[in-house]
Formats: structure tokens, C-alpha cells, sequence
């Protein structure tokens, strides 16, 4: 699924670079040459990853990193690493920093393109196009499509709105856990969009609807005073 991605990055032309391979492979860019000019941007917009260059002027690329793993609200925006730098103890200082990759220039657009989509799977697997099938129930982001295994072995097609599928492939993503209503509002919504959180319950009602034509709906527990989990413990097994 598309991202929003920063890129902090004071050469021109590797900025650019970077930034049109992003934009062709449909992610939103967002630009930086600073790391203060960084900070202005993320405090405005969370994103879902980092491209973070080393050498910046002002502020350096590992002292920013460092600042957005202090900060609650950045601690798990996914970072990769860009530099010249390719000796052993600068890339341990890097992976120390907060970094989750490192990628040493010169490199090639495909193969940033696919580190990008390795950290993705591993920090943010909600914002991947890899089909989820879970409990019966199959969500293939890259066609938009959702479907289920009805009792008797049936598999269904099930109509879902945009914001219920993405509120589905979250919690698919994520089974097991309990997530608040305003954790939730972040993952799904984005922290910069203010709403209020009984929204949250809204679309929950919406979701568990477009599940019931194949008896999923009760997959999406309701956890009293935390929030909401998806979960297939103690659910019907169904065999795909």
C-alpha cells in the first residue's frame, strides 16, 4: 500500500533521485535537506519511514535519528540509514542510533526500493501489498479485494468500505493485540487527522457488518476499557 516516506537528503540530485523511484512506485514524498527542516515536516506529518542521510548540514543524520527514537511519538517510524560510510564501527553507530538498515551509496534505486519494502514487512506490515489470510478470511491489498470461508467451506467475496479495509488490514496485521481507540485513530487514520475516537467505534460496527455474510465479525473482539483486538483464539478453525 502507498506511504508516506521523508526523505532527508542535502544533495540535490540524490534527493531527487530517490524521490522520483518513490513517487513512480506510488508512495507520498516528503522532502528534507536538514534535519531541522526534518523535524518541521514530521511534526506536521507523521511518516512511515525514514530515508536519513548521514552527513547533514547543522544537526547530523545519527544525532536526528537519535531524537526521533527519544520522542514517544516517532519511536517506531521505521529509519534507513544513508551514507558513504561502509566501515563496521560506523554502521554498529548507526544500528546503535535507531537506525533499522543501512544503505551505503553509491546503491541502486531497485535496491533501496527493496530495502524500503523488507523494513516495511518487518516494522509496518499493514503498509505492504502481501496477502494477509487469517481465520478463514483472505485481504489482498494490491487489488483491494476481501474474502471469506463461509461455514461449509465456501469461500465469499465480501463488500467492505475503503476505511473498514484498512481498519481490517491493520488488525490483521497486528492479530492478537490490543489497540485503543486513539492508538488506532494513529495507525489507521494518521496522527495528523483529529477526530474523535468514539469514530473508532463507528467503523468498528461498519467492519464487523461486512464480515458477518461469512461469520468473521466476531474476530474483532471488543477488550472493555482498552480498546479492540483481532483474534482467531478460540474462533472456529477453517480449513482453506
Amino acid at each position: 500500500m502507498p506511504s508516506t516516506i521523508l526523505v532527508v537528503e542535502d544533495e540535490p540530485a540524490i534527493q531527487e533521485l530517490i524521490a522520483v523511484n518513490l513517487t513512480f512506485a506510488g508512495h507520498k514524498v516528503l522532502r528534507a535537506a536538514t534535519a531541522e527542516q526534518a523535524a518541521t515536516l514530521v511534526r506536521a506529518e507523521l511518516p512511515d519511514l525514514v530515508l536519513l542521510d548521514w552527513m547533514l548540514p547543522g544537526a547530523s543524520g545519527v544525532q536526528f535519528a537519535k531524537q526521533l527514537r527519544g520522542d514517544e511519538r516517532t519511536r517506531d517510524v521505521p529509519i534507513i540509514m544513508l551514507t558513504a560510510r561502509s566501515n563496521e564501527t560506523d554502521k554498529v553507530d548507526g544500528l546503535e542510533a535507531g537506525a533499522d538498515d543501512y544503505v551505503t551509496k553509491p546503491f541502486s534505486p531497485k535496491e533501496l526500493m527493496a530495502r524500503i519494502k523488507a523494513v516495511l514487512r518487518r516494522r509496518a506490515p499493514q503498509l505492504t501489498d502481501d496477502l494477509v489470510d487469517i481465520g478463514g478470511l483472505a485481504l489482498d491489498p494490491a487489488t483491494h479485494r476481501l474474502s471469506g470461508v463461509a461455514p461449509g467451506g465456501v469461500r465469499r467475496t465480501l463488500e467492505i468500505g475503503p476505511t473498514e479495509f484498512r481498519l481490517l488490514h491493520f488488525f490483521m496485521t497486528h492479530p492478537e493485540r490490543v489497540y485503543s481507540r486513539a492508538q488506532l485513530l494513529d495507525q489507521v487514520w494518521g496522527d495528523h487527522v483529529f477526530l474523535e475516537e468514539r469514530t473508532v467505534d463507528v467503523h468498528i460496527r461498519r467492519l464487523r457488518h461486512a464480515l458477518s455474510p461469512t461469520g468473521h465479525e466476531n474476530l474483532v473482539e471488543t477488550v472493555r476499557g482498552s480498546g479492540y483486538r483481532f483474534s482467531v483464539a478460540e474462533q472456529r478453525l477453517v480449513v482453506v
